[in-house]
């Protein structure tokens, strides 16, 4: 494919981010899926991708440790020359009264969901600055923006994600290089599996679609941003909730 582009999906063995790998593969993208502790499943992924005829390759790496990271991005950059997407999706979140947090529950929160992306972009950008071109795109929640009782660090890290997708916009927009935040609703993932149906009912009752959104429906919003048709769009955040959030 003439305008194929080299895209890094952290956190891309399940969830959100295996339906980003799955859609850029089908649509001519060399994919690199990041993963920390999910081997088999990035690697039935990159099996799945590669039988139907796309392009993938998996990396272990914790993004919350920096040095994992530059030792993908080396062997990524030695392979592929650099990043043209990044989307920075790996997240955690540990439900708990913000009493019975830890200091070390908060800081695993926010290792994976700010400091993670910190070191991905970090590592990622030189190589879009010296082509004058690139798509970064944070994963947000709904959370970040309007905050969640039992999810004070989950909250506190996905506002912070947005913050940061802003002033980096700001800042690398000269550069023509695009920054966006994507911001889901309540999503039908693992991450909410331990929910109960009642609760799952309630947040349905919320929304004004009256239902769950599903990760391929966050993963076209993502799509877009990441592709030309959203040239002029940097330092957004877009909220594919269902209304929940007006």
């Amino acid at each position: 494919m003439q305008n194929a582009k080299t895209v890094l999906i952290t956190g891309a063995s399940r969830g959100i981010g295996r339906a980003c790998a799955l859609k850029f593969a089908k649509n001519g993208h060399r994919v690199i899926i990041n993963y920390n502790k999910g081997k088999n499943e990035a690697q039935e992924l990159v099996n799945i991708i590669n039988e139907n005829g796309g392009y993938a390759v998996s990396y272990q790496a914790d993004v919350s440790d920096a040095a994992e990271v530059e030792e993908m991005f080396s062997k990524i950059n030695e392979r592929f020359g650099g990043v043209d997407i990044l989307i920075n999706n790996a997240g955690i979140a540990k439900t708990m009264m913000f009493c019975d947090m830890s200091e070390k529950d908060w800081d695993e929160v926010f290792g994976t969901n700010v400091k993670g992306m910190f070191n991905c972009t970090k590592q990622a950008i030189s190589y879009m600055v010296n082509k004058k071109y690139g798509k970064i795109v944070n994963i947000s929640s709904i959370w970040g923006m309007c905050g969640a009782s039992c999810e004070v660090a989950y909250s506190a890290s996905k506002a912070a994600v947005i913050g940061f997708t802003k002033a980096l916009a700001s800042e690398l927009g000269p550069s023509g290089i695009c920054v966006n935040c994507v911001a889901p609703g309540v999503i039908d993932t693992d991450m909410n599996n331990n929910l109960t149906n009642e609760d799952k009912d309630e947040l349905c009752a919320m929304t004004p679609l009256c239902r769950m959104g599903s990760v391929d429906e966050v993963a076209d919003v993502v799509y877009f941003l990441s592709g030309d048709e959203s040239s002029f769009v940097t330092g957004q955040v877009i909220s594919p909730n269902g209304g929940f959030v007006l």
